[in-house]
């Protein structure tokens, strides 16, 4: 299944030419509980410490740090963004994980960077050290081998209500038309989203709108100039004209 959700959560200062970004499609049967497969690093020592803007995408993340199997989580930003440094030199691998797969218990979430050793129940440290020093291909069979067991212990599952939501994202401009959508009663949407994403219907109908105007599209736009720079500012920290000249998303 390809997911019908494309967030951009992340940016970069435009202003850093050392910094390499990749992303990776996971295999056609994961796709509907993984977005991307993930890379961030530096390419030579930066002179400043690195600014990445994390921008609110609803999706979880497994993060591994490449300079230490022990840094290593589970992850998921609130509903604002937030400006993270990394240092001069760094390297990670993350697992993007769509909307609402994550069936894991969400109070063990971390938010924003993970940047302490791993002391949970999962495999994460061992993923981590599997990751470490090895080419491309041979990582991501080892993130596609750490996702179908996580599926295996049923952290993981697709969920419909989310995919019904992007699959008529187009059509949806409120949280009610968001439950309609859906055929649940507001309060029945808000007990489920809460649940499987983190998020109120509120909260994840305004990232989803903030996700649509980084990729220009029209669909579920906002109902004036006015509003849109106001809800952009408060979503990021910045308008949108300050951001679009100071990151490349």
């Amino acid at each position: 299944m390809t997911a019908m959700y494309n967030p951009k959560g992340n940016s970069k200062d435009r202003t850093i030419g050392q910094v390499q970004f990749t992303e990776t499609e996971p295999p056609a049967h994961l796709r509907a509980v993984v977005h991307r497969f993930l890379e961030l690093r530096t390419t030579a020592p930066l002179p400043t410490d690195y600014r990445f803007h994390a921008l609110p995408d609803a999706c979880t993340y497994a993060i591994f740090d490449q300079r230490d199997p022990a840094i290593t989580g589970i992850t998921r930003l609130r509903a604002s963004s937030e400006e993270l440094s990394l240092g001069q030199t760094f390297h990670f691998i993350n697992i993007r994980f769509l909307p609402g797969v994550w069936q894991g218990d969400h109070s063990h979430l971390s938010f924003g960077l993970i940047n302490t050793p791993y002391t949970g129940p999962l495999p994460l440290r061992d993923t981590n050290a599997a990751l470490i020093g090895h080419p491309h291909a041979a990582q991501q069979a080892t993130l596609t081998t750490f996702v179908e067991h996580l599926l295996d212990l049923g952290l993981l599952h697709p969920n419909p209500v989310t995919q019904a939501i992007f699959a008529q994202m187009e059509d949806i401009h409120s949280v009610a038309d968001m439950a309609t959508a859906v055929d649940y009663s507001p309060r029945q949407l808000q007990r489920l989203l809460k649940r499987t994403t983190g998020f109120t219907p509120h909260d994840f109908l305004k990232i989803l709108r903030l996700q649509q105007s980084l990729l220009g599209e029209p669909s579920l736009s906002y109902a004036d100039q006015s509003h849109f720079i106001h809800a952009f500012k408060k979503a990021t920290g910045y308008t949108p004209g300050q951001f679009s000249k100071k990151f490349d998303v």
